[in-house]
């Protein structure tokens, strides 16, 4: 067998938990590489190892998959920004705003599918939103856990936007074509990071 054979080879298994993660992550990946609308079920079942069938044993859309993925993504970043404030050391916000940054550019495609599906469908919106609320949720708790008042939920809103802009403008590539030096792009980053949790 070859290498290419044994890549191909189905991973199935009977665990339904497993199968599920399975074909999460093959979705996730072919979504991050090709987009929303440049992939289908059968091909998301296929990358898993699995069959159409199986597919819609566990989910009923290539929609219902792609929200799962995005709340693993925000779940990732979550983790990420708990960790980040919790760490200690004088280079702890760049640190974390590298992290953030890095998380955008490795899922730049699938954020740039996710920003086109919030414009036009209503569902992709409520989901959005609601992970939005979660997030919002996670730095009043970081916040309160390091014995901070938290900022109001509008502050942390705001600073959350300009994060979330600067990480896909930078990921897009689009500073390169406005003249504009990313270490600079960085900095401000570095700043609204820090705003996140405290004024």
């Amino acid at each position: 067998m070859t290498a290419t054979t044994l890549a191909r080879k189905p991973r199935r298994t009977r665990d339904a938990q497993e199968s599920r993660r399975l074909l999460v992550e093959a979705a996730g990946k072919i979504f991050n590489s090709d987009g929303y609308h440049g992939t289908d079920t059968n091909r998301i079942a296929k990358a898993a190892g699995y069959t159409p069938g199986t597919f819609y044993t566990h989910f009923p859309d290539k929609k219902t998959i792609f929200l799962e993925v995005y709340q693993a993504w925000v779940d990732s970043e979550l983790i990420d920004l708990a960790a980040g404030f919790r760490s200690k050391g004088p280079d702890r916000r760049e640190r974390l705003a590298r992290t953030i940054l890095n998380h955008h550019k490795k899922w730049k495609i699938f954020r740039a599918s996710l920003r086109a599906l919030y414009a036009i469908d209503p569902e992709v919106r409520t989901a959005r939103l609601a992970q939005r609320a979660r997030q919002i949720d996670a730095m009043i708790a970081i916040s309160v856990e390091a014995g901070r008042e938290p900022l109001s939920r509008g502050r942390i809103y705001c600073n959350l936007l300009i994060v979330e802009a600067i990480c896909d403008s930078i990921a897009d590539g689009n500073l390169q074509a406005l003249k504009i030096r990313e270490s600079e792009m960085f900095q401000v980053l570095v700043e609204n990071i820090g705003r996140l949790r405290t004024e």
